[in-house]
């Protein structure tokens, strides 16, 4: 394996002309968008505690690098690696999940150390036994792409930032004569184990190998390149914490010690970029996006990557905290999905087989079942120039494993959760108009996905319902099943594919079997005629229930594709209303197995989890508009801070930050796969959303408090808006929007049927 050396030359030059050209993009954007610096109203530390699960550390915009710290404590709340009530740092790790309910990745440690060595993280309750290191979080610094810290052991400031695809670390040592740097591709995060890992010195400059692992993702690969700014004079291999002879070795828990001198403050630099090919590609990618060694203006182009991201809206507040609260959010909406491939275009494929020179950019992480319901609407708005990539990668593996993902990481589909959820977001992008991918192929990914026997669907074919005693989560898999078959139907109309669109549209209804007008909810059915017994709607969810991560109450109301067939089923509109007011006021033992996935009540409402992120809309739809104004208010308010615990539940990989952009800005979009967004209550005085052409979309809210939460009456372009939503067209046509609020309800505004959302236009 052949690697060049970087050239002082050649360096200089071309970080001379990377500079250059970006001071002239960043001139050239400065014209384009607002001046004020966005990234500072933005906190990477909110949901770092409770159970927000967020990543905290140095990464760019959907960026293949997610570079930070990972504390020695393990468990739930320790899912990407890092928690607030800890103050420990084993490592400082390149990949990371962010808002995940399980913990995964943690590839390719560095761990910075001086004294004797120690080839051991060490434990909770003997932390000297190892390199380990405590840390102050007064001494801790993270702001979008750049994280710093001391650590207090061995007296070393850390700076972190990244590129799309290299990790660019900065030491800054004490006075030594045993300055470490551990290279450990042993250490991963939670149930994340190494499989195969090797490690070598190709030069006097440059280590490189790659970490084999299983997980969440059963199959994981990746590669990396670290170039040092010291020369490496000293390097040593270890079989966990066993030295070996010579400068490479590959084994389960391959590990690497770059040993020096260094002098009182002297800083030691390394850029690792990583690859899920190969080494060299790990190293071009380097070549590629960080030729230099200037930190500061790696960690400036960082900013400015996000700034672009985030000045495409723009608040207008007098109210920090919230402003805060929203940039925040935003900024998590844009961790995932990740890019997969490097420079060259090359990815490793679910097929196992590397695919060269990919004409787009093939992504991973694709929490779909959460994520299908306001994430990917969010893309469509706000990252329309990134939803092409995002089809085309879901084709790719589709291509290749003979389904459309489930919950894609890492080259891997690990099958969690329900559903297909694939279809509704690929459907959403069709009827929307995007046609950067194979239309023909998409409508054949998406059908071949929902005909399969598999996972349950054999049973829908045949009976409409899956059998509560045949498969766990029946219930929660049926009605998710149902929201994706109406979603391919609509696709099938739009192509003229009337057979199609026939039997899908009956498959969207499915969710009808599964309600008992007895019980009055949706329950577990055993047959034709015999329902799953005993049964409460307050009981929680557990390994062999019928519903995933929820209960009767709060499935009953997953029908976004139906509402009006839903109000029906429940007895009309009068009775879906009380029922619908009766889910927030609802209490019961939810029983012992009850999942911390399920946080955020209100009464039976959990916010902490997906399945109820519409339900406060759906009041829209039985013309009670101002229903959804209150609790809506109420969720933004109390249920999002600008705090460490300032996330109710599980981050999801953007998802919960997705339900608060939309909804903050006022409106959200209940049927995640029909174009409509259901107005609730603008939270803020004034936003200004950008779309690419130079189009915009300002919002108004014209005397708008804590009090004022009640739309009023709405107005287009300056013209009279008598509908409760707007359409994804007229949205992004850009120009005004104006809500004027008030203290006191209009229960005369969205009541009207031709003013309602609907399901299925008529």
């Amino acid at each position: 394996m052949k690697f060049l050396k970087f050239a002082k030359g050649s360096l200089s030059s071309m970080l001379m002309l990377s500079v250059a050209g970006a001071m002239m993009t960043n001139q050239a954007f400065s014209q384009a968008k607002p001046k004020e610096s966005l990234t500072k109203y933005v906190d990477p530390f909110i949901g770092t505690g409770f159970h927000g699960h967020v990543f905290l550390g140095a990464n760019v915009p959907f960026g293949a690098v997610q570079l930070g710290p990972s504390n020695i404590s393990q468990g739930w709340d320790w899912c990407s690696g890092y928690h607030i009530s800890d103050s420990t740092i084993v490592g400082f790790q390149h990949t990371h999940l962010s808002g995940t309910g399980i913990g995964d990745l943690g590839d390719i440690s560095i761990m910075p150390t001086t004294g004797a060595l120690k080839m051991s993280k060490g434990t909770i309750k003997d932390m000297e036994s190892g390199y380990v290191s405590k840390f102050s979080h007064k001494e801790e610094t993270a702001r979008p792409g750049y994280y710093a810290v001391r650590l207090k052991r061995y007296n070393i400031g850390v700076r972190l930032t990244t590129t799309k695809r290299v990790g660019f670390h900065e030491y800054t040592f004490p006075k030594s004569d045993q300055s470490h740097i551990i290279i450990d591709l042993q250490e991963g995060l939670c149930w994340d184990t190494p499989v195969k890992t090797y490690i070598h010195k190709v030069n006097d400059s440059t280590i490189a190998g790659y970490r084999f692992s299983t997980g969440w993702a059963p199959d994981q690969r990746i590669y990396f390149s670290a170039v040092f700014s010291k020369p490496i004079k000293n390097f040593s291999v270890y079989d966990s914490t066993v030295v070996k002879p010579g400068t490479s070795f590959q084994s389960a828990k391959a590990k690497g010690v770059v040993t020096f001198a260094t002098k009182a403050g002297e800083k030691v630099l390394i850029k690792v970029g990583i690859s899920p090919v190969s080494e060299v590609n790990a190293f071009e990618n380097i070549k590629a996006e960080l030729p230099g060694w200037n930190f500061n203006a790696t960690v400036a182009a960082a900013d400015a990557a996000w700034n672009k991201e985030l000045q495409k809206v723009d608040l207008k507040t007098n109210d920090l905290s919230k402003k805060k609260t929203f940039y925040t959010a935003f900024y998590h909406t844009m961790i995932a999905p990740s890019v997969f491939n490097d420079y060259n275009g090359d990815y490793w494929g679910t097929d196992k087989k590397v695919h060269r020179g990919a004409k787009f950019t093939n992504l991973t992480t694709f929490s779909l079942w959460d994520t299908y319901r306001a994430a990917h609407p969010l893309f469509t708005v706000l990252q329309p120039e990134r939803v092409n990539d995002m089809i085309n990668t879901m084709l790719a593996i589709y291509q290749q494993q003979g389904s459309l993902p489930m919950w894609h990481l890492m080259a891997n589909d690990n099958y969690c959760m329900v559903g297909y959820s694939a279809v509704p977001v690929i459907s959403d992008a069709i009827l929307k108009g995007f046609h950067g991918f194979d239309i023909d192929l998409a409508y054949k990914a998406m059908k071949s996905t929902a005909m399969r026997d598999t996972l349950g669907i054999k049973f829908v074919k045949k009976l409409g319902y899956i059998p509560a005693d045949s498969t766990a989560n029946s219930v929660s898999m049926g009605m998710e099943y149902a929201i994706d078959d109406w979603a391919l139907a609509r696709v099938a109309k739009k192509l003229g594919k009337q057979e199609d669109y026939q039997y899908f549209s009956k498959r969207g209804e499915n969710y009808k079997n599964y309600y008992d007008p007895k019980a009055g909810f949706m329950r577990g059915r055993l047959s034709a005629d015999k329902w799953r017994e005993p049964y409460s709607p307050f009981t929680s969810i557990h390994e062999h229930g019928d519903f995933t991560e929820g209960n009767g109450w709060q499935y009953t109301w997953l029908v976004p594709q139906d509402v009006e067939g839903l109000m029906k089923l429940l007895g009309g509109e009068q009775r879906f209303t009380q029922k619908l007011d009766s889910l927030f006021i609802a209490q019961g033992d939810m029983g012992k197995e009850k999942s911390p996935d399920i946080s955020g009540l209100i009464g039976q409402y959990a916010h902490g989890n997906e399945p109820s992120h519409h339900v406060t809309y759906l009041y829209a739809y039985a013309g009670q508009p101002w229903k959804t104004a209150e609790k809506v208010r109420f969720i933004v308010n109390n249920f999002y801070t600008d705090k460490p615990d300032g996330i109710i539940g599980n981050e999801d990989v953007g998802q919960m930050s997705s339900w608060y952009v939309f909804s903050s800005l006022g409106f959200y979009p209940a049927n995640p796969a029909n174009g409509l967004y259901v107005f609730g209550s603008p939270l803020f005085d004034e936003a200004t959303l950008h779309f690419p052409g130079g189009k915009a979309m300002h919002l108004v809210a014209k005397n708008n408090s804590s009090k004022n939460i009640y739309i009023q009456k709405v107005t287009l372009n300056g013209k009279p808006y008598t509908k409760s939503y707007i359409s994804h067209a007229d949205l992004t046509k850009g120009g005004e929007l104006a809500f004027e609020m008030g203290d006191k309800p209009n229960k005369n505004f969205g009541k009207l049927m031709q003013d309602r959302p609907y399901s299925t236009k008529p």
